[in-house]
């Protein structure tokens, strides 16, 4: 009788252990450029920019998912904190660009761009956008 206990938690213990999900992917380097080949990093842009974030993924399998959440934390004519998108790409190691263009231009302001990875927020940049 006392095997059957045994057997009951040991079949628990199996389950979770396969819906447990252990990833090494990590983030390697993240910044905000004006270029989508991620060469001339700015944390400044002009209203008719399109922002770019580049992110460095390391020991990613294939099906790693990375987002990049857009936001408009402060700026003018824009409620607060106003979501200007979010975009999700699957990819393994190696390099992530994400880009976002204004269809008229951005108003001046204080902007933010949060990357996940794997649902997880890792990373979190601020910049601004001037005349």
């Amino acid at each position: 009788m006392r095997a059957v206990p045994m057997v009951i938690l040991a079949l628990v213990v199996a389950a979770l252990a396969c819906s447990i999900n252990i990833s090494t992917a990590n983030i390697k380097s993240v910044k905000l450029t004006s270029d989508e080949a991620g060469q001339t990093e700015t944390e400044v842009y002009g209203p008719n920019d399109t922002f770019y974030a580049v992110v460095e993924l390391a020991n990613a399998p294939d099906d790693t998912q990375t987002k990049a959440v857009w936001t408009a934390v402060s700026a003018e004519g824009l409620e607060p904190n106003y979501n200007l998108g979010e975009y999700e790409l699957e990819r393994g190691s190696g390099t992530v660009t994400f880009k976002i263009s204004p269809e008229t231009a951005w108003p001046v302001g204080q902007y933010r761009v949060e990357i996940f990875l794997n649902g997880e927020k890792k990373e979190t940049l601020d910049f601004e956008v001037r005349q």
